[in-house]
């Protein structure tokens, strides 16, 4: 029995620890760019976009597609690149297992 509550009380401390990075997700960012820096974009862990910078220079009104893409891309890679930094930080909680539903 002594080996069930050891287990309980792991399970407990990193149910802990996960709802802490949960909580910890919302102060953390990430920055994307696209078209040389031309877009920037800010997003936090909890895959919110906190803001997004567009240079004087991408602004066209003849090619407003240009500037579509340019946005486009940056706020994927900034989702991506929150998605990731989550994931470490859960595979590091965790030691690489996959708890489904966590991120």
């Amino acid at each position: 029995m002594k080996g069930m509550n050891d287990l309980l009380r792991q399970a407990q401390i990193m149910q802990n620890k996960i709802m802490q990075a949960r909580d910890d997700a919302g102060t953390r960012t990430v920055e994307a760019s696209s078209g040389g820096g031309m877009v920037r974009v800010v997003c936090n862990g909890k895959q919110e976009i906190l803001s997004i910078s567009i240079a004087k220079e991408a602004v066209n009104p003849d090619d407003v597609e240009m500037l579509q893409d340019l946005v486009l891309t940056a706020v994927n890679e900034a989702l991506r690149q929150a998605r990731d930094l989550m994931e470490r930080e859960m595979d590091a909680i965790t030691g690489g297992m996959k708890l489904p539903g966590m991120f």
